[in-house]
Formats: C-alpha cells, sequence, structure tokens
C-alpha cells in the first residue's frame, strides 16, 4: 500500500454521479461568485439553505418513490392541501401554535399519502396513473371543499411568521441587522438523516431498493411487498404535509393554487442526482447535491435577472440531459 491513490481508485471515485455533480457545483459557483462576488457570502449559503428547505424535503420524498421503482406526480397537491387546511384550522379555531399547524399538516399528508398507498399497492395499479389522477382529485377537494381564498399575511397565524423567521443561532451584520442558521435547514437536514438511515440500516430500506430493483425477484424473495409500498407513500405523504408549512412559513402566505404545477422542478434535482427513474439505484447525498445545484441555478438566474420562464427552460433541460444519460447509462451495463 502506498499513500497515494492508484490510478484506477480515482477513475472509481470520479465514475460516481456525485462526484461530478459535486465538480460541477463547485465550477458554477465560482463562475457565479466571479461575476457576483456576494454571491457565497455566508450569509447567502445560509440563505440558500432556507430556501432550498421546502422543496429538498420533497424532492427526498420522490427520491423514495423513484428509488422503489415508481414515480408520485401528486406530493404537490398533498403538500399545499396539509398547509392550507392547517392554516384555516388554526384560523378558525383561534389556536396560534406551531406545532399544532404541523400535527394537522402531517395528518393530512398523512391521510392523503395512505390513500396513494392502498390504491397502488392493493389494485396494482401503475403509480404513474394513479398519483396523476389523485393530485387532481386531491387538489379538486381541496378547492370545492376547504375553499379557494388565499390567507394574506395579515390573516396568517403569528406562529407560521415567528416560525419562518427562527434562527438556531444568529450572527450581527456590521452594517446593522442579523441573519444566521434558519430552523429549516435544520429540520431538512434531519429529515435527510432519517431517510439516510432508514433506508442504510433498515429491512425496510434494503426493501425499497429490492423492489425498485426487481420487484419479482423481491417477491420470490419473500419481501412484503404490500407493506413496503403503503410505508413508502405514507412516509411522502408526512414528508409533503411538513414541507407544506416550511413552505407557508417561508413566504407568509397561504395560496391553494400554490405549488401545484411546479412538479418538475422538485423531481428535476433527485434524477439529476443520478437517482434512476426505472428504480433500485439512488443515493441521498446524490439528491441533497440536485437540490443544491438546482436552487444554485435559480438563485443565479434571478441575480442576473431572468424571469421563472428561464427557470423553467433550464429545468426541463436538466431534467432532459438526466434522463438520457440514465437510460444510456443502463444500456450500457446491460451491454457488459
Amino acid at each position: 500500500m502506498t499513500g497515494t491513490m492508484s490510478k484506477s481508485q480515482i477513475q472509481k471515485i470520479f465514475s460516481q454521479n456525485e462526484a461530478y455533480l459535486s465538480l460541477i457545483i463547485v465550477a458554477y459557483s465560482i463562475l457565479v461568485t466571479s461575476l457576483n462576488p456576494s454571491f457565497l457570502s455566508f450569509e447567502n449559503l445560509l440563505d440558500l439553505g432556507k430556501s432550498s428547505a421546502s422543496m429538498g424535503i420533497m424532492a427526498i420524498g420522490v427520491f423514495i418513490v423513484l428509488l422503489s421503482g415508481g414515480i408520485d406526480m401528486s406530493f404537490t397537491a398533498i403538500a399545499i392541501s396539509g398547509q392550507y387546511i392547517a392554516a384555516n384550522v388554526l384560523i378558525a379555531s383561534g389556536v396560534d401554535n406551531i406545532y399544532f399547524a404541523f400535527l394537522i399538516s402531517c395528518i393530512v399528508g398523512l391521510g392523503l399519502g395512505a390513500i396513494n398507498g392502498l390504491i397502488i399497492s392493493y389494485f396494482k395499479i401503475p403509480t404513474f396513473i394513479v398519483t396523476l389522477g389523485t393530485l387532481n382529485v386531491f387538489h379538486g377537494i381541496l378547492l370545492t371543499v376547504v375553499g379557494t381564498k388565499a390567507v394574506n399575511s395579515a390573516q396568517l397565524p403569528d406562529c407560521f411568521k415567528k416560525f419562518g423567521a427562527t434562527n438556531v443561532f444568529a450572527l450581527v451584520k456590521p452594517e446593522g441587522g442579523s441573519y444566521g442558521l434558519s430552523i429549516f435547514t435544520v429540520i431538512f437536514i434531519a429529515i435527510a438523516l432519517l431517510t439516510w438511515f432508514i433506508l442504510t440500516y433498515t429491512q425496510l430500506g434494503r426493501g425499497i431498493y429490492a423492489i425498485g430493483g426487481d420487484m419479482e425477484a423481491a417477491k420470490r424473495a419473500g419481501l412484503n411487498i404490500f407493506n413496503i409500498q403503503f410505508f413508502i407513500y405514507c412516509y411522502v405523504g408526512i414528508l409533503a404535509g411538513i414541507a407544506g408549512v416550511l413552505h407557508v412559513s417561508l413566504i407568509r402566505y397561504s395560496n391553494p393554487t400554490y405549488l401545484v404545477g411546479s412538479e418538475l422542478s422538485v423531481i428535476a434535482p433527485v434524477v439529476l442526482g443520478g437517482t434512476r427513474i426505472t428504480g433500485g439505484s439512488g443515493t441521498i447525498i446524490g439528491t441533497l447535491l440536485g437540490v443544491a445545484m438546482i436552487t444554485l441555478l435559480n438563485k443565479s438566474l434571478i441575480l442576473i435577472g431572468l424571469s421563472s420562464f428561464w427557470q423553467e427552460f433550464f429545468t426541463g433541460i436538466i431534467v432532459a440531459i438526466s434522463v438520457s444519460l440514465s437510460s444510456y447509462q443502463i444500456r450500457k451495463n446491460m451491454m457488459i
């Protein structure tokens, strides 16, 4: 053994999607910082973590579904349903408590996720078809039964606004004011670690990888497919409920028409992070790097004055390229 790495070891490391994506993030950050030196300031980095938390948590949910060989299109409808119902319940009851808001939103998310899980597991219907249908059903019921009126900042319970401004620690700026590590970022990291632990160290996590790799082989191995799929969609529902509360706390506004239609923006970082759309392959680290890349891209486009239409354009391009590369890699592996 020597202190230096062999050529084969270096090639093995840089054959990983995460390594390539890390290099791209570093290179892109250097490029943007050369145009605007304040872009990668400590304050801005903390803000990037806060602003990416809601999308990142939903992306973790999408990651688990893709890993299992499925695809979920309903997570935005679940997120907006949870946060909008929570906001209206708090207003109607007069209870101004963020923990109560999280509880309501997560219960809504769990319930809607369980509906997805039951339909997919029991009726064996393709996940894309089921969740595309429930996306419209969930959102339609929300607008019809709960209402279409937005809750503005003045009407929104104070607990949302206070929670959105909560920092784990704060630093004072020389020119006045302060900034710090948002509680949003801590929640995002905690959920990422929990998901990593489930996938890495539990039988359930190994089952998720197994059914994504080969459903029939997983059945022959004696895995309970129903329980695994049901857990996946319940877990995704809870994550969507949490993300919904973070979203309304960030923008201080609850509109039942928000989020729905932004599914591609959440799927993009997952496929960019190397998770195969066919299932069975992907890492939580790759997903986090994908979230970082998409967040950097969106923030830098805003910085140089490009509209949201360009953000959608580049997001679509990223998804198309990522899926194409993933498909090419699958075909290449099959030929070996």
